[in-house]
């Protein structure tokens, strides 16, 4: 895991070392341990080094091809890197290190692009080739690891992370679109992001930029045509047991320790019961625990690892811990937080870093196989329109979840049930609150929704999981990436290998929607080995509770002061909100405004620990 950036100037001006330095120096929290630059006249390459496979100096990048031809800088980990060495040596190449970064700039010189296919990884990388003097960037099938980029004035510059760009000189200005999609859907989905001009190499793509400034890119990997392509699974229980046990035990492979991001739910202790059952030994689990007992899964967490003799680390993160973490994770995270867990997810990942350099995550277990309560409203979309004639009831008012599905029923046509799914703020709510009748148009959403009504036709449920793995889960991707590597750690998810992906994209709806929960073929196949508190558990998942912050602490408290005058409320889509309002309610202790105020909230603390350092 690192941190990458380059500059590739197309009018072959000569690159500025000192701007390609404090580029890749302000990554240094995804690599304090090795650092390297590599020049070629109009191309600068840039390194952050944080060692997992080979932690010695042969794994030092930007990494050379013996015949000097080619240079890589590589973010991620290739898992089955070993299995290439005898086609390798077959080749003729003789390996100087044991890092997977050489074994990938190998492949790329035997097989060139084709190789991606055969790689089972998490990846974003960078090939400079000197005699075609082309440029070549990269990401994994599901975009766990980051790639932006930017053209400025003629030169490409890319990032693992957009501070990169903007320490480099690209002007940092927000996009209209990119603030409206924020509040609609609390992040930007596709290859745009909240700025102009800088944008994402999407997942499962590669683009190549050759020096008179010819750009093509190209989709390597489709995940609507894996599926159709893919064959029957005879017996769907033993196939997720074997691969799933096999994800696992490859995201094992390292040179350091691993240890678990260990909530106490079903996803992460299924992940840890593997390890068990493989036999691992010495394990590390890290938990976040709250006081609210409904926030609160960390006995459970703490239940299973003493059950299976692990070692058991939980904290609290509350308070001024909290707030300090906050104004901390509002800069690492480059935009502004959307999912609220994001300054816990850093606390813990600083917890495990005297400890361990990779966790485990349960990352993308809902999204693969139905386990949000919210599918279930896709079930019946007719019985969407009786509840949306209950606005008359208190019960459906008083209580947030039947609230929510009251706002959620409002919504009229099928295809943005899907698209909304996802989201806590619904067409209507931006209207009612933030007075805007605007709603936001982003192509990739619809492409994606496309497809998803393409390979499940008449099925809403199977159609939202399929447009989740391409917005949602790439946005909680994201957030693991920045949360973790801000404190120096890498982070795996053993549930997206793309067997997995693939395979459970071509089951029927009874292995994932049985039962109340969702998730059936991982509660079938985990049922006889984690004790049954867990598998029977209901969903927490890491919430928080901020409108008791807002509330209770001083810290909080105090910040509403500047909140109310916040110089976000002078963006056109946020123009017509009363800020000195907002706050009089929320010390009134309506805490029904929260889920309307967190993103303005978050915008806020953005603006102040982040924009200002940039404009």
């Amino acid at each position: 895991m690192c941190g990458i950036n380059g500059i590739f100037h197309l009018t072959k001006a000569t690159i500025d070392e000192n701007q390609l330095l404090k580029m890749r120096d302000s990554l240094v929290h995804r690599g304090p341990d090795d650092a390297g630059i590599f020049i070629d006249q109009n191309l600068g390459l840039g390194h952050r080094r944080l060692s997992i496979i080979d932690t010695s100096s042969a794994g030092h990048q930007p990494f050379q091809s013996e015949n000097g031809r080619y240079s890589i800088v590589f973010n991620g980990e290739i898992y089955n890197y070993k299995d290439f060495y005898p086609e390798i040596k077959n080749y003729g190449f003789h390996l100087k290190s044991g890092s997977d970064t050489e074994v990938l700039l190998c492949l790329y010189q035997m097989y060139g692009l084709e190789m991606l296919k055969r790689l089972n990884g998490m990846f974003a990388f960078a090939i400079w080739d000197t005699l075609e003097r082309k440029l070549v960037l990269c990401r994994d099938r599901m975009g766990v690891k980051p790639l932006y980029y930017s053209f400025h004035k003629n030169t490409l510059y890319f990032a693992s992370e957009q501070k990169a760009l903007f320490t480099a000189g690209v002007p940092l200005k927000l996009n209209d679109d990119g603030i409206e999609e924020y509040f609609f859907n609390r992040f930007v989905a596709g290859e745009n992001t909240l700025y102009e001009n800088i944008k994402k190499i999407l997942p499962g793509h590669h683009m190549t930029i050759e020096e008179n400034g010819k750009i093509k890119s190209h989709k390597w990997w489709n995940l609507k045509e894996e599926i159709q392509n893919h064959s029957s699974i005879i017996d769907p229980k033993k196939w997720f047991e074997e691969t799933f046990f096999e994800s696992v035990r490859l995201r094992m492979v390292s040179d350091v320790p691993v240890g678990i991001l260990l909530s106490g739910g079903l996803d992460s202790c299924s992940i840890l019961s593997s390890l068990y059952h493989q036999n691992y030994k010495d394990i590390q689990t890290f938990n976040i625990g709250f006081s609210e007992k409904e926030h609160n899964e960390s006995y459970l967490a703490k239940q299973i690892t003493e059950e299976y003799d692990y070692h058991f680390n939980s904290i609290r993160l509350e308070n001024e811990g909290l707030y300090a973490d906050l104004r901390e994770i509002s800069f690492i995270n480059d935009e502004p937080i959307m999912h609220l867990n994001e300054p816990h997810l850093l606390a813990i990942s600083k917890v495990a870093k005297d400890k361990v350099k990779v966790l485990l995550s349960g990352e993308g277990a809902d999204e693969l196989m139905g386990g949000y309560v919210r599918y279930k409203a896709l079930q019946r979309p007719n019985l969407l329109k009786v509840i949306s004639q209950l606005s008359h009831f208190d019960f459906a008012l008083k209580n947030p979840r039947y609230n929510k599905l009251l706002r959620y029923s409002k919504i009229k046509n099928e295809s943005d049930l899907v698209i909304y799914n996802g989201t806590s703020n619904y067409p209507k709510d931006v209207n009612t609150f933030y007075q805007n009748t605007h709603k936001p148009y982003n192509e990739y959403r619809y492409e994606i929704l496309k497809e998803a009504e393409e390979l499940y036709p008449n099925n809403l449920r199977r159609q939202a999981l399929y447009f989740d793995q391409h917005t949602y889960m790439c946005s909680l991707l994201d957030r693991n990436d920045r949360c973790t590597m801000g404190a120096s750690i890498e982070c795996r998810e053993p549930f997206l290998d793309q067997r997995l992906i693939a395979g459970l994209g071509t089951l029927s709806d009874d292995w994932f929607f049985t039962g109340k929960k969702g998730k059936h073929i991982l509660k079938a196949t985990m049922e006889n080995k984690l004790p049954a508190d867990i598998v029977n558990f209901k969903k927490v998942g890491l919430s928080t509770p901020w409108g008791n912050y807002f509330l209770e602490h001083p810290k909080f408290i105090e910040e509403l002061e500047y909140f109310a005058k916040s110089d976000i409320f002078n963006l056109p889509f946020l123009q017509n909100i009363n800020a000195q309002k907002l706050v009089s309610e929320i010390r009134k202790g309506n805490k029904q405004i929260i889920p309307y105020v967190m993103p303005l909230f978050m915008l806020h603390k953005w603006q102040k620990n982040y924009f200002t350092k940039f404009v």
